[in-house]
Order: C-alpha cells, then structure tokens, then sequence
C-alpha cells in the first residue's frame, strides 16, 4: 500500500481531540500521519492553535506511524531549536519522524515584534536554518554568523539518524531551488498542472530519487447530505486559504485574513479543496495524483466533520490502495 496519512489541523480542532482522530486514523488504515504548526488559525471560524510540538511527542506515543509536521525554523523559532525539538523526537522514535522546512507566514512569525523579511531574504535564512540543523544533528558545535546568528551551540542528545528534511513549497521557482538542497519536497494539491510543474521543477534539481509528499485538501460530506453541503463546510472553514503564496504569507493577522476572504464565494473553493460527496471520486483523485508520481498523500479534510471523513476513508478509500 502506498504511503497515505492523516494530516492534523491544529488550526480547526483541539489537541486532545486532534490525539483522538490520529488513534482512528491507524485503526482505519492510514499509514502514516502529519500535523500543521501555527501560532494563530487562518481564520476566526477555525479557533485553535495548540502547540504542534508538544502534540507531536503524546501522538508519536500513541500511533505507531511515521509522522512529519511543516513549520518555518526561524522568526518565531530558532533552528537550533527546532534541531533539537526533532532530534529528541528522533531518538524516542528513531526513524519515524520527518521534518518539512518552509519560509514561513506573517501570520506565525510576527509575534516576535521582528520586521518580516522579504521572501529572498527568508530562502537565504531557510537555508542557513537547514545549514545549521544538518550540522547540529551530526554534533558538531556550532557558530554561525549570518542572518541567523548561532553561538556556541551542540546537541548533546543527537537523533539515531538525521531526520528529512522536507522542503515546503508552492511555486515551481522554489521547488527548483529546494531540489539543490532539500531531502524532499512538499506542497498541497491544487489545479493539476500546476501540481505537475512543481513536480516537474523539483525533479530538474533533485534528480528522480528524493520523495516528494502532497497534502491533499478535501471536503467530504454524507451523499445523503449532498455535494452543497461539503462545499459549504469547506467555505466556512477554509476560504482564507484561497489566497496565492505571496498574499498568504504577507498577512499578518487573523482579523486580516477574515477580511480578505470576504469576497471569498463558495463557487471559489474549487481550486483550493477538491469537493466531493463521491468515496470512488475523491480515491480516482488519490490515484491520479500517485500516477503523476507523489510518493506519499496527507490528506486534509478541511471539514469539521473529521470521524465521518475518517470512517469512510477505512470503509471506501483506503481498501483500493491495499
């Protein structure tokens, strides 16, 4: 069977409940799992932002699944930091745990009070951030002095094995770019062709042999209930999120991003969520999109309805891919 996780949302469900849908998602037959990290939601409607990290060390307990989480490692964070929040998960759970790497949103990274950097400079603080975790993991002290400054610092307790690191990315441009430096990449569905030329720009760098993951956003409904139904959840709780990368990650605050999307349209949620009360549909999605060569599928629900969707994933959509 191919790689297919469960990707939780700590944006739209509290981490307890967040821990509980993981359990269902093994016991359905997913094979893996993954998690955003986000000081604050996308919008007022989804309501929660628990700490990713913590979650990850009871969910890693608890599922006994590979798992990675999409963070940025500078602005709020430090890479040091994060190198040695992902190392620890990796000695606890040597082998499992991946790491996705991206330049970040205002809409997390603000909080420090530090302007935000235009994106080049945030892809030359990304790659000192992968620089300095690579070389902490292999423990070695480190002093680096650039956009990111580090002084003296070694981890005293290393990972059995680096983890992946993932690069996030949303254009071609820095799929191209994460190819030359990246474990892998990562990015979320969208209009197939675009899909297939990020995929396309990443291999030019990559070559053919690093992984490539897609987070798959979805809104599902009971047919009983119909299509408008799905569509609407998917509107209510994910219409800040249609925006292109350079608007989403320039806002910076929750009331602006409500704002913004209020010319948002249910008829809008197309591009950004595949809609479908339809189990064969949405699994002749999931194969497409392995035909085209993802190597691992996270699917997001972006509904609140998450044991319904969960239920008929092990019911209707996961048995295909066995």
């Amino acid at each position: 069977m191919p790689l297919i996780g469960y990707h939780a949302s700590h944006e739209q469900f509290p981490p307890g409940e967040l821990l509980r849908y993981a359990r269902a998602a093994q016991l359905a037959g997913f094979t893996a799992f993954s998690c955003s990290d986000h000081f604050h939601p996308w919008s007022e409607r989804q309501g929660h932002s628990g700490f990713a990290w913590s979650w990850l060390g009871a969910a890693m307990a608890t599922v006994d699944l590979p798992c990675g989480v999409v963070t940025c490692p500078f602005g709020r964070y430090h890479p040091a930091v994060v190198a040695q929040a992902a190392a620890t998960l990796d000695a606890m759970f040597p082998g499992r745990f991946w790491l996705s790497i991206g330049s970040g949103e205002a809409l997390n990274e603000h909080i420090t009070g530090q302007p935000w950097p235009p994106k080049d400079q945030r892809n030359a603080m990304l790659l000192e951030s992968a620089k300095i975790m690579r070389a902490l993991w292999r423990g070695e002290e480190v002093d680096h002095s650039g956009h990111i400054r580090v002084d003296r610092a070694r981890l005293y307790t290393l990972p059995q094995q680096p983890p992946p690191l993932i690069a996030a990315a949303l254009s071609e441009e820095t799929a191209r770019w994460a190819g030359s430096w990246a474990d892998g990449l990562i990015t979320i569905s969208c209009e197939r062709d675009k899909m297939r030329r990020i995929l396309e720009a990443f291999r030019e760098t990559a070559g053919p042999d690093k992984p490539v993951y897609l987070q798959v956003k979805i809104a599902y409904a009971d047919p009983s209930q119909g299509e408008e139904v799905a569509r609407q959840m998917a509107f209510e709780q994910w219409r800040t999120n249609v925006f292109d990368s350079r608007t989403a990650a320039g806002l910076e605050t929750v009331a602006q991003f409500d704002a913004r999307a209020q010319s948002v349209s249910p008829a809008d949620m197309d591009g950004a969520v595949r809609i479908s009360c339809d189990a064969g549909r949405h699994a002749g999605w999931l194969a497409e999109d392995l035909r085209m060569g993802f190597d691992a599928l996270y699917l997001h629900n972006v509904g609140v309805n998450q044991q319904a969707w969960i239920d008929v994933c092990g019911q209707a959509i996961l048995p295909q891919f066995a």
